[in-house]
């Protein structure tokens, strides 16, 4: 499955691009397509949501009792994809592979949330490492599973 190129910037599949803290501008160049892209390889159709890491940190602690930023929260009723940008930048950083790699990786991973994907076991872990692997060789980024 080919992503579509044709799907306009900031323009998602059944969702839409809210882009809540304006850095990922400065450190995503073209942020909308990349999102746009990966959204529309996955068909997934959720709201996508990009923000700091203190509002994941609040929703994390009070929804996943959790008191710490994470990369990315997903929530089904209605569907979102949230994704904090001191998170993903360090992360990026600390694997050595560009933010919009990382990005893309981030919104795959949580469009397979929303598909019922999920990793708390080995054998899960596996399969959902395996669809992303498969996905984001469609965009042409390489495997993040893979051992350095």
């Amino acid at each position: 499955m080919e992503p579509d190129s044709t799907i306009p910037p900031g323009e998602l599949p059944g969702g839409e691009l809210t882009i809540a803290d304006p850095r990922w501008h400065s450190f995503v160049p073209n942020v909308d397509r990349v999102v746009a892209r990966a959204m529309g390889l996955t068909g997934c159709p959720a709201n996508v949501i990009l923000t700091d890491d203190l509002t994941i940190q609040r929703l994390n602690a009070r929804d996943r009792g959790k008191n710490k930023p994470t990369n990315v929260l997903t929530y089904e009723h209605p569907p979102e994809i949230l994704l904090a940008l001191g998170t993903v930048r360090r992360e990026a950083a600390a694997e050595k592979k560009s933010i919009a790699d990382h990005l893309s990786h981030l919104l795959v991973h949580g469009s397979l949330h929303l598909a019922g994907y999920e990793h708390d076991h080995p054998g899960d872990a596996r399969r959902m490492e395996r669809a992303e692997t498969r996905l984001l060789s469609v965009l042409k980024i390489p495997n993040p599973w893979k051992s350095k």
